[in-house]
């Protein structure tokens, strides 16, 4: 490095340094710490911070405080960033009680813990299951005028909404609402979800509501996960609106979206509305997967729709649509029920031949037609092959 009697400076160390623990070669960063000191360049602050940044990262808490100790013992002071770097690992290990007790250092150091010192660890807090912990971090950044970022305050819903408390999610966002912070569509998202998943449907669309007035446009993503939820609270023809919606906005929607409410009516019982839909989406360029297929056979099978359920199976193939194991099972499961069994051999023997099967589930709807059909020995053959 000391090549025609040129030295680097400490800012040319320092981003070299980063860019090695940056790729994990934490022990080559090192290493040029100590080849600086025998070139009489010291380093700083920044120096050690990457380099416990990269132990942390790399090598473990062991190695990152003895790194923490030599800082020290070459009389170069840990700062607020050192004091970060160890919470946020810690955070990120789930090590909460060190993570407080590195906080508590900071306060005895002379430092205050500022909004990256809080927003980690009421994320660390959270991610533990520790609420408790993370609403007192919350208020007492409040008592000191700190406030959290938006990141911090959605990890914060989304806990809640794990633990079933919407009331109290719903409650923190208005009152951080009030505080000025900004609810983007991600807090609005997660309470959306949670409602679902509560079956509270009306609250729900309570929040799209809000969402709109206050102006926090919805992505293809947002639309996805009302969709899906009224689809599963048998509303499906409200979860069409809102596809109408998408649609106006010049939203691109995805097969994930038109499948969710080909399900929802299905699940309903509706499978002509599932087919209309499907042929309208075909016409707007929807490109219908396996899953597609599966879906409407499943739905077409649950409702006694048979002869239209084999029509589209015929139809999938000759045009050459991916099928898949699950395809067969379902007609093969179908054909059981109504005890034709050579029809259900030949679309087994179809499924042999193109390497799908037969699988347990296939197995299994064979064997109990045989068994039904007094067909006892055939059925142990069967029985063998599932051992």
């Amino acid at each position: 490095m000391s090549a025609n009697g040129m030295v680097p400076d400490i800012w040319t160390y320092n981003i070299i340094m980063r860019g090695l623990c940056d790729e994990g070669k934490v022990k080559e960063a090192i290493s040029l710490r100590d080849d600086m000191e025998s070139l009489r360049v010291m380093p700083d602050e920044v120096t050690y911070n990457t380099l416990i940044d990269g132990c942390f990262q790399w090598r473990g808490s062991v190695e990152a405080f003895k790194l923490v100790e030599k800082m020290k013992g070459k009389g170069v002071k840990p700062n607020a960033v050192t004091h970060n770097i160890m919470v946020k690992w810690y955070c990120k290990e789930g090590k909460m009680d060190e993570a407080g007790c590195v906080v508590a250092k900071i306060v005895e150091s002379g430092f205050s813990p500022d909004c990256f010192t809080y927003n980690t660890m009421i994320n660390g807090y959270c991610k533990a299951g520790n609420l408790g912990e993370a609403f007192k971090m919350m208020d007492e950044m409040g008592r000191k005028g700190l406030k959290m970022d938006t990141f911090t305050l959605n990890t914060i819903v989304n806990k809640l909404c794990m633990e079933k408390l919407l009331k109290e999610a719903y409650e923190l966002t208005v009152k951080a609402a009030k505080r000025g912070y900004i609810l983007d569509e991600v807090t609005y998202e997660t309470l959306i979800m949670g409602y679902f998943k509560n079956d509270q449907t009306n609250n729900t669309l309570k929040l799209w509501d809000e969402m709109k007035e206050k102006g926090i446009i919805s992505s293809v993503v947002t639309y996805n996960t009302i969709i899906r939820g009224l689809c599963h609270s048998l509303k499906t023809d409200q979860a069409i609106d809102k596809l109408n919606e998408l649609l106006d906005k010049g939203l691109a929607t995805d097969e994930a979206t038109c499948n969710i409410i080909i399900h929802g009516f299905c699940w309903e019982g509706a499978a002509e509305k599932a087919f209309l839909f499907y042929n309208r989406m075909v016409e707007n360029s929807f490109k219908p997967d396996v899953i597609t297929c599966n879906i409407l056979l499943r739905g077409l099978c649950k409702h006694g729709m048979f002869e239209k359920a084999f029509n589209l199976f015929n139809t999938w193939i000759i045009k050459g649509k991916p099928i898949d194991a699950v395809t067969y099972n379902t007609l093969i499961s179908v054909l059981c029920k109504e005890g034709k069994l050579d029809e259900a051999f030949d679309l087994m023997t179809e499924m042999e031949k193109k390497k799908l099967g037969p699988d347990r589930y296939t197995y299994t709807a064979i064997i109990g037609a045989l068994t039904h059909a007094g067909r006892i020995e055939k059925a142990k053959k069967f029985m063998s092959k599932l051992l």
